[in-house]
């Protein structure tokens, strides 16, 4: 009961915001309650038990909120989705300490980065392929300048034959790994900084899902177990570099795994973004509640009966398999459901439930996106609410010219 009855004071509250303000605001309109966002990111901090949280910005994909989630005590560089993406956080001073998550073979940003020192001295790429690095010298110049790397290790759980996380570096065994390390650092114009495993199998599925209680338990034994296989390989992993550098980092986990991440002595610091927003996909961790921080509304454009609100707009669908929990939530007021036959459409989404009986035409319903940063990809701008005021409008990627 009191959950919904903070879910129809954020519906009150969002909508006395946008009232407020001005102009009117066309929709889909995207909010970011600071309140939430503030309180998530101090949380974060905690869990992290004094080993800094590097910002995942492909979560948030807001400069200004990168730029907040930064000014935070706790919080330190940014874990970026694309060498482009990096260039731009640097150049526009928003940080001078930028890895990115995934190997680069994008030609012009390579040509910026080997041709700029000062990007080449705040951005790590990211490589687990002698070919990563083929792809930096096919557009150097000259000598150029000495290019940070990071290796991406695989993370995932190696059980039963099968492979249980994220499909990403072919580099899983410590071997491998210091093979790739020497080619690194015995090759001109590279030098080895850093180490990444991502655990998503740990950090990005829930496992304290109502009415899923043997599913729940079964992720819950499968994290454990990941998460004693890697701190082993991770240990492996050191012991065959030590003899050759001395890493400035080790990149970990997510806003699901924070605190096994920091147990874990190897790791020097942790990604989080989806923490800072609290998607819908992030409702169910037994390790951890965030608040909601990011929602998007629409507006009532019809009604097909009286017991029917159809929205217009709403087919915010989310990256990953296809099912149900990809869809946006009808969030405030509470009580309303998509509907099995239509679901979230692209330029109506009709609603039912006890709630909708009571929307009129031109009345706001918001929305939780199922995933943390798409949201933005929907709009150009996110307006900042503390209380129930909009303090300010900020600039998404998309409405300053950018698809990464």
């Amino acid at each position: 009961m009191e959950a919904l009855v903070e879910r129809n004071r954020l519906w009150a509250r969002l909508g006395a915001a946008v009232a407020s303000h001005p102009d009117p605001l066309p929709t889909p309109l995207a909010v970011v309650d600071l309140d939430a966002f503030d309180a998530n990111a101090d949380d974060l901090a905690r869990r992290a038990a004094g080993k800094p949280v590097r910002v995942a910005s492909k979560s948030l994909r807001v400069p200004g909120l990168v730029a907040r989630a930064l000014a935070h005590d706790g919080f330190s560089g940014v874990l970026a989705y694309t060498l482009a993406e990096a260039l731009h956080l640097h150049d526009t001073g928003i940080s001078d300490d930028v890895v990115v998550a995934y190997p680069s073979v994008d030609q012009g940003a390579l040509a910026r980065l080997v041709g700029s020192p000062d990007a080449a001295a705040a951005i790590t790429i990211m490589v687990d392929d002698v070919a990563h690095l083929d792809a930096v010298d096919a557009v150097r110049r000259g000598a150029g300048v000495d290019v940070r790397v990071a290796i991406d290790v695989d993370a995932g759980l190696r059980v039963g034959g099968q492979h249980v996380g994220p499909k990403r570096s072919p580099l899983y065994d410590a071997a491998a790994v210091g093979d790739l390390a020497r080619t690194v650092v015995s090759r001109p114009g590279f030098v080895l900084v850093g180490a990444m495993t991502y655990e998503g199998q740990v950090a990005g599925v829930p496992d304290d899902v109502p009415g899923q209680r043997t599913r729940s338990l079964l992720v819950r034994r499968l994290k454990q177990a990941s998460v004693a296989q890697l701190e082993v390989r991770r240990r492996e992993v050191v012991d065959v570099l030590g003899g050759l550098v001395d890493l400035e980092f080790w990149n970990a986990g997510g806003s699901g795994s924070v605190e096994s991440t920091v147990a874990d002595p190897v790791v020097t610091e942790v990604a989080a973004g989806s923490g800072l927003l609290a998607p819908g996909l992030f409702d169910h961790y037994q390790s951890f509640t965030p608040r909601p921080a990011a929602f998007f509304g629409l507006r009532v454009s019809r009604k097909p009966s009286p017991t029917l609100a159809t929205v217009h707009g709403g087919g915010l669908i989310a990256s990953g398999p296809v099912g149900d929990d990809r869809a946006p939530a009808p969030w405030a007021p509470p009580g309303l459901h998509l509907t099995g036959l239509e679901g979230a459409g692209e330029v109506q989404t009709p609603l039912t439930g006890h709630a909708a009986s009571r929307l009129g035409i031109g009345d706001l319903v918001w929305f939780r996106h199922a995933k943390s940063g798409e949201l933005f990809e929907h709009v150009n701008d996110v307006h900042l609410v503390r209380g129930d005021r909009i303090v300010e409008t900020v600039p998404t990627y998309r409405g300053l010219g950018h698809a990464w």
